[in-house]
């Protein structure tokens, strides 16, 4: 039967582009392996019976090919070490008689080895022949290769319906694709027989994309045709970190992803049974075309991705599409200060506000306002008061409650209300202490009275603030930066150079092993991004690109090579209480009293693993 290698979709190009826009032809590894240049061993064997732990080989047969050419035979009967089963002789043939003067398995195995060397091997229901080939190169102690394995019975599947044939034996699809060679149990024949029926189920799988030695290890997976079909989309991308767009009709950006090592790798995984998500099925099946974008460092890649999918806002993402939404909690500039949540960092008197945040949703934020609200009796009235308060005002039940000094009647004055905000302010941009003492002795309270699901509440409020205050106190210090410079090692050697202006990546670039990276930190810092200052807390970015710069400048390994402005973050702030063993602590000691040497146990040497115990339900 004549072999058309697979010809690759049409429409594609071999060219990729990268940043500079201009064509780069790709090489031959980065393209993979066309299935017309893979040297396929298929091998068939006969053995005394169904399992290699109680049977034998009886005779090898296979057959070298590449692109529809045979290259090599090879043939031999094996002594099994004992008398062949009758049943075993009827339907192949082979007698004891013919085999007891064969040679043994392991005077056979490495010459079928060495003739199947860099090759990949098939074979008809390969699970049967290749476990045999493999117990067998266990009992003579010989290395197994590791060769890919191919399984044509699975391929077939794939693409041959039970209209075509009432089973997928080999003697039947060698009658369907009209084999040159009859299948007869014996090892050599059917092994020819399998070659046809390798050749002719390319064929099938060639217009569903199976067109590389690399689209063949997944071609079995239970993938809709429709989405295997676009597998040619991954082909021209190159092997590097970057970031991709799948795009639909009228070049609509469908989703925007990234791959910290290899592009191509990356976007393949999406035409493969690993691709779970329905929604990216659904996705891959509207694109028609795959953009690149090759970074010259993993979190450029991590960056890019964040501001392309802000900038498009991909109907198929589902995070970072609204990093305008993301709300703050903020201490306003007043004669008499409230709280409130805002969506955005306002330039006021730095002296006088305060910001925590940002947060993920309002809902969070709220949480946060809430454990601020539980710690200091700062009014929660949302009108503006005057400094003086008019004549016959009344004040809230939370007066009555001792939660409000009441400034809106008079009866508390601006300077002890001031008192008041700057402990509040306190708490948000430097020591939280009171805020947790004040939610640990509430959880140590409801703990002891088995409240559990208050004590839940007061947990998540008090993780709220936690995280609000501790990222602001993180973004802040990098927002207020003019220019921060940081170098890391290199994977392959060189080193990563990053820019950072203000808390957003201005530039990024590589050395290579043993070249001064001075000359290029000091081009990156003509040619990096010029970045106006922000209101800080907030950066010149978005807040997670920000955390993803943080992320990598508090990496193993980074070294600071510029900075123009002091970086630092306080003592004792929020992200000291970052780790939810430290909110244990607290309530154990709240529980408990600290003992001298500073551990909480109680009288019965308890209180610790009651706390944790807390800790780790309320985590749950």
């Amino acid at each position: 039967m004549p072999f058309h290698p697979p010809s690759p979709p049409s429409g594609r190009a071999d060219l990729t582009y990268p940043p500079s826009g201009r064509p780069v032809q790709l090489a031959l590894d980065e393209l993979g392996t066309p299935l017309s240049d893979v040297t396929f061993v298929v091998v068939d064997l006969e053995t005394t019976g169904g399992t290699p732990q109680t049977s034998a080989i009886t005779e090898i047969g296979a057959v070298k090919v590449r692109g529809g050419e045979v290259l090599g035979e090879f043939q031999t009967l094996v002594n099994p070490g004992g008398p062949v089963p009758a049943f075993i002789s009827v339907l192949t043939g082979i007698t004891t008689a013919m085999v007891v003067e064969a040679p043994r398995i392991e005077e056979v195995l490495p010459s079928f080895l060495e003739f199947a060397q860099g090759a990949v091997l098939v074979a008809h229901n390969a699970p049967f022949d290749i476990g045999f080939l493999r117990a067998a190169a266990a009992q003579t102690h010989h290395a197994w290769p590791g060769a890919q394995v191919v399984d044509t019975v699975r391929l077939a599947r794939r693409v041959v319906t039970r209209d075509e044939a009432p089973n997928h034996k080999l003697g039947t699809l060698a009658a369907l694709f009209h084999a040159t060679v009859t299948p007869e149990h014996r090892a050599l024949a059917d092994a020819r027989a399998t070659v046809d029926v390798l050749h002719a189920l390319l064929d099938r799988l060639a217009p569903l994309g199976v067109t590389h030695l690399e689209d063949l290890a997944t071609a079995t997976d239970p993938v809709p045709d429709a989405v295997r079909r676009k597998r040619h989309l991954a082909d021209d991308l190159p092997d590097a970190p970057g970031v991709y767009m799948f795009r639909g009709p009228g070049d609509e950006v469908l989703y925007v992803g990234t791959s910290t090592t290899s592009l191509r790798a990356r976007v393949r995984t999406y035409f493969t049974a690993s691709e779970k998500r329905r929604r990216m099925a659904e996705m891959v099946q509207l694109a028609h075309a795959v953009t690149p974008v090759v970074c010259a460092t993993p979190l450029e890649a991590r960056v890019r991705e964040l501001r392309l999918i802000a900038e498009h806002s991909p109907r198929y993402n589902r995070r970072s599409r609204f990093p305008e939404r993301m709300p703050w909690v903020r201490l306003t500039s007043e004669p008499y200060p409230r709280l409130s949540i805002v969506r955005e960092v306002r330039d006021e008197d730095p002296d006088q506000t305060a910001y925590i945040g940002p947060f993920a949703s309002r809902g969070t934020a709220q949480a946060a306002l809430d454990a601020l609200h539980e710690s200091f009796p700062i009014r929660q009235c949302t009108r503006r008061l005057p400094l003086v308060a008019p004549p016959g005002a009344s004040s809230c039940a939370l007066a009555g409650m001792g939660r409000c000094g009441a400034p809106c009647t008079g009866a508390q004055s601006p300077e002890s209300y001031r008192e008041v905000t700057a402990r509040v302010r306190d708490a948000m941009l430097g020591d939280p202490a009171p805020v947790v003492a004040a939610h640990a002795e509430r959880l140590a309270l409801l703990v002891a009275q088995e409240r559990f699901e208050e004590a839940a509440g007061v947990r998540d409020r008090l993780a709220a603030f936690v995280r609000g205050a501790g990222r602001a106190q993180r973004l802040a210090p990098l927002a207020r930066c003019p220019e921060l410079v940081a170098a890391r090692p290199g994977e392959r050697g060189g080193w990563e150079l990053v820019l950072v202006r203000h808390g957003r990546l201005a530039g990024t670039a590589t050395t290579t092993r043993g070249a001064d990276p001075w000359p290029s930190i000091r081009a990156l810092q003509l040619a990096g991004e010029h970045v106006e200052a922000p209101v800080a807390p907030a950066p010149a970015a978005h807040p997670e690109e920000t955390d993803l710069v943080l992320a990598w400048l508090e990496s193993p390994g980074v070294r600071l090579v510029h900075l123009d402005d002091g970086w630092s973050c306080p003592v004792r702030g929020a992200q000291a209480l970052a780790d939810p063993s430290a909110t244990v602590a607290h309530v154990a000691a709240a529980r408990t009293g600290p003992t001298e040497a500073g551990s909480t146990t109680d009288d019965a040497g308890d209180a610790p693993s009651a706390a944790v115990g807390v800790g780790a339900t309320g985590a749950a």
